[in-house]
């Protein structure tokens, strides 16, 4: 359909989120039969911020990171990477214009060091020639370049992992290997990276630790770098993030700063009270 006003129609061809915003959604629809996961949903994440994306169970918020990173189709609806819409382009392509993201179960190869995962996912973005010729034999690693190591280097200390370059994943605990498999997607110097649950089935000190990381990385990338975050752990997410929005039944319910979001009346409906707003792990360097 393409009549009606932009503001209401967002098939009519709304324009382009300012170059400023890393990443944007605008009226996002999703709908499995009968069924509607996402309701004419809207989001921009500016350059260089952490916006977190919470809400009940149900709510829509793996539909609306699926649709982020191309591997949900949306009914109606546009999506734009650094100004760039991208509605149409498959996971694939929008990770090669600059899209990461992780899993809620690490996907690691449990043979490979976390320096060799680093490694390897730098050359598939700079080098995927010389990264098919590694996958035949990934433990007769041609040695990387003078660039690709300083690059490996600064990502390893970035991670506070350095002490556990050399050793195998397999061998590394669980807040351990969520680091490493932020290093890998970080290894392909993205702009947008999505993390969907991060803390997940991690203690206390573990989210701690991966919060202070997260926002390391934003506040100390060598270029413009935002995140997206999908947790359950809402006050979490609000000690960490520069905006944040919330979903219930598929609908976005707030959208603003974490005080608004802790202040707002229906967020606290919708976690029915405050509790979860208030506890959380701390962000700290």
């Amino acid at each position: 359909m393409t009549t009606g006003p932009t503001t209401l129609e967002p098939d009519s061809g709304p324009a382009a989120p300012v170059a400023t915003h890393a990443m944007a959604a605008q009226g996002v629809t999703v709908r499995f039969g009968g069924l509607t996961a996402l309701s004419d949903v809207s989001i921009e994440v500016p350059s260089g911020s952490i916006a977190g994306l919470v809400g009940p169970n149900g709510a829509g918020k793996s539909t609306l990171l699926g649709v982020l990173s191309g591997l949900q189709r949306c009914n109606t609806g546009k999506v734009w990477l650094g100004g760039e819409e991208v509605s149409g382009a498959s996971a694939r392509s929008r990770a090669g214009r600059g899209l990461a993201r992780t899993f809620q179960q690490p996907e690691l190869f449990m043979g490979l060091t976390v320096r060799e995962h680093l490694v390897l996912a730098h050359r598939a973005r700079v080098s995927p020639v010389r990264l098919w010729r590694d996958m035949f034999d990934p433990r007769s690693l041609l040695p990387p370049s003078k660039r690709e190591n300083e690059h490996i280097d600064r990502l390893l200390e970035m991670l506070r992992l350095t002490r556990v370059a050399p050793a195998p994943v397999a061998a590394l605990p669980l807040g351990i290997a969520r680091l490493v498999e932020v290093g890998r997607a970080l290894a392909s110097e993205p702009r947008v990276l999505l993390l969907d649950e991060p803390l997940s089935g991690l203690d206390m000190k573990a989210s701690e630790n991966l919060l202070a990381v997260f926002r390391q990385i934003v506040d100390q990338n060598e270029r413009p770098l935002s995140l997206v975050i999908v947790e359950h752990d809402v006050a979490a997410v609000l000690s960490l993030s520069d905006a944040v929005f919330v979903l219930d039944f598929g609908e976005l319910i707030a959208a603003g700063s974490p005080e608004t979001i802790r202040n707002d009346s229906r967020v606290r409906e919708a976690y029915l009270g405050d509790t979860q707003l208030e506890r959380s792990p701390k962000a700290t360097s």
